[in-house]
């Protein structure tokens, strides 16, 4: 089982460079905020507890602070240190027990599907009374779309065009993430799971 945390074995040299941690593959939504107050929708890739390489349809500056707010993970504060294809990698900012709280969040975010955490399993679908609502995507274009069906990991959603494979949604103010395309449009996987409640009175 994969773990972050610090060993206290030495390393050579050359291994200490900019990436001091393990980094792990991730697939976390969420949006960030550049120095002009322009924000964005993102997509984090990877991340450890010492920065992040982040997908974004947007161009910051090599220097320039960042905030994000990314889904399981919280509120990140840092500086963008390159640009790569797509987005760009930042350095996180943070005190020793935050660190160790985002090393620890990281280790369960790469073990989840080994371990077979409940965010894996299906759920039960429903169809809204009302079916019709908005899909966001990652530069803001908002198309109506109509619900097929929704569950507490998921929907099945009639929209065109229809977006890749991949891109990171919106729907309504569930975010999420296309995972299959289809005949009348697409299915989307919600970042996190939630209450069947909370999904009966947002879809009412």
């Amino acid at each position: 089982m994969l773990s972050l945390r610090k060993t206290e074995s030495p390393a050579p040299a050359k291994a200490i460079d900019r990436r001091m941690h393990q980094r792990v593959k991730v697939n976390l939504l969420g949006r960030c905020m550049f120095e002009d107050h322009r924000e964005f929708t993102c997509q984090v890739v990877d991340m450890s507890p010492g920065g992040a390489a982040i997908v974004v349809p947007a161009v910051g500056r090599v220097g320039e602070r960042v905030v994000a707010y990314i889904d399981h993970i919280g509120r990140l504060e840092g500086r963008l240190v390159r640009l790569i294809d797509g987005g760009f990698a930042m350095t996180l900012a943070m005190t020793p027990r935050k660190r160790d709280k985002l090393a620890a969040q990281l280790t369960w975010l790469a073990n989840r599907h080994i371990l077979n955490m409940p965010e894996d399993r299906r759920h039960e679908r429903f169809v809204p009374r009302n079916p019709f609502n908005k899909l966001v995507l990652p530069d803001g274009t908002e198309m109506r779309c109509r619900i097929l069906d929704v569950s507490p990991s998921g929907a099945a959603v009639q929209v065109d065009p229809k977006p890749a494979i991949g891109t990171p949604v919106a729907l309504g103010m569930m975010r999420g993430r296309v995972v299959r395309r289809f005949d009348e449009g697409i299915a989307i996987e919600f970042t996190i799971v939630h209450s069947a409640e909370s999904l009966q009175n947002y879809f009412a």
